[in-house]
């Protein structure tokens, strides 16, 4: 770490400047060594929208959803080539054999919590089912990721309606994407503190081919937390099998890999497995309680694959393999610093039963991440 970022922290503790709704480079934390886009989100990647819906009433409903559209047509009618890698199965994905056995998607991908895929996946078959173009579609495979939510929220009531999913979807713009206690994040949980949504991006230079991956997670899940190499969780004294193994770091996280990179699914599966390295770097364990997957897109238009193309043959463009290992660089990146982000914009929150769990302290974070990058100043 440089004497200027150093400063910069040392500022920024001065200043009391702890606001919750900050990421992580608001606090001079820079994670890798490619550009982020303009939005540092999933958004930066051509086309792609992202929506939530959240659901907070009362003293026990934490819950909600949030859709992300890979792009503003037809997803039925334009589908788009897709992977997805299981990191640790016990989840409730809902789509994954369609696509492993045909290599693409073919709805927006909606993240909620566990006892609401049923109803995201209806929602999804229905919002496709009514799009001008598909009046004659039979068969509509939603894809739907989840997390449970069950600490915080009363995930026994399935408070998310079908209507809440397709709010989502219409709430979705390629702007900005709103992170932390939002849509699918807002009653998860991370590391031992809150959790939600985040997400980050990277731009590879001109001479790597200019490419962009974005990267969105839903964070639920257990470990040692790590930021940028620092063991922040051993030293705030919180982490995963602390107490006499009565905590199992047992949860979820889901991801999901966005690029314009002309891909197969082949490779976006190359790519959807160094996500894994991605939350490792966090500190996650992939516990075995835990349902890690990991969703991989590619929106390049030329190969979009049309539901009713008219031929039997379809063209399209591929990356050479040795073009790939900047995309695996830019993948591990984004999938980290979108972790950390979710952990820096979320807030404090109460919920089922009174339960709490308390934001991330970052005054004590920065404090940390000082002495350590001190320390490597001083060798």
């Amino acid at each position: 770490m440089t004497k200027y970022l150093i400063f910069g922290l040392l500022f920024a503790l001065a200043a009391n400047a702890f606001s919750q709704t900050k990421l992580l480079r608001d606090y001079g934390i820079e994670i890798g060594i490619l550009k982020t886009g303009i939005n540092n989100s999933i958004t930066d990647v051509s086309g792609v929208s992202v929506g939530h819906v959240t659901l907070i009433k009362g003293e026990s409903i934490r819950t909600g959803v949030t859709a992300i559209l890979p792009h503003s047509g037809n997803l039925f009618q334009q589908k788009v080539p897709a992977a997805i890698h299981i990191g640790n199965g016990f989840g409730k994905l809902a789509g994954y054999s369609q696509v492993k056995e045909l290599g693409n998607v073919e709805t927006p991908i909606i993240l909620t919590n566990t006892l609401s895929v049923p109803t995201a996946s209806n929602a999804l078959i229905t919002y496709t089912l009514g799009l001008s173009g598909n009046e004659d579609v039979r068969s509509v495979n939603a894809v739907v990721g989840e997390t449970n939510d069950g600490y915080l929220n009363d995930i026994r009531g399935r408070h998310v309606t079908e209507t809440s999913v397709v709010e989502a979807i219409q709430n979705a713009s390629d702007g900005p994407v709103e992170q932390g206690n939002v849509g699918a994040g807002t009653g998860t949980v991370c590391f031992g503190f809150k959790g939600g949504i985040g997400s980050s991006s990277r731009v590879l230079p001109s001479s790597l081919g200019g490419y962009t991956v974005g990267v969105l997670v839903q964070t639920n899940f257990g470990g040692v937390l790590q930021i940028n190499g620092v063991p922040v969780g051993k030293e705030l004294n919180k982490y995963v099998f602390k107490d006499d193994l009565q905590s199992t770091g047992d949860g979820s996280c889901m991801i999901v890999v966005i690029t314009d990179a002309p891909l197969t699914t082949r490779n976006l599966e190359r790519m959807a497995k160094r996500a894994m390295l991605g939350l490792g770097r966090t500190g996650g364990i992939m516990s075995n309680g835990s349902g890690d997957y990991v969703i991989a897109l590619s929106v390049a238009p030329e190969n979009l694959v049309s539901y009713q193309s008219g031929s039997n043959t379809h063209r399209i463009t591929v990356l050479h393999n040795d073009a790939m290992s900047p995309l695996f660089l830019a993948t591990i990146e984004s999938t980290e610093e979108a972790i950390l982000n979710s952990l820096f914009a979320a807030e404090t929150m109460q919920g089922r039963d009174g339960n709490t769990i308390e934001a991330l302290p970052i005054d004590r974070v920065l404090e940390i991440m000082k002495k350590y990058w001190a320390q490597g100043e001083d060798r």
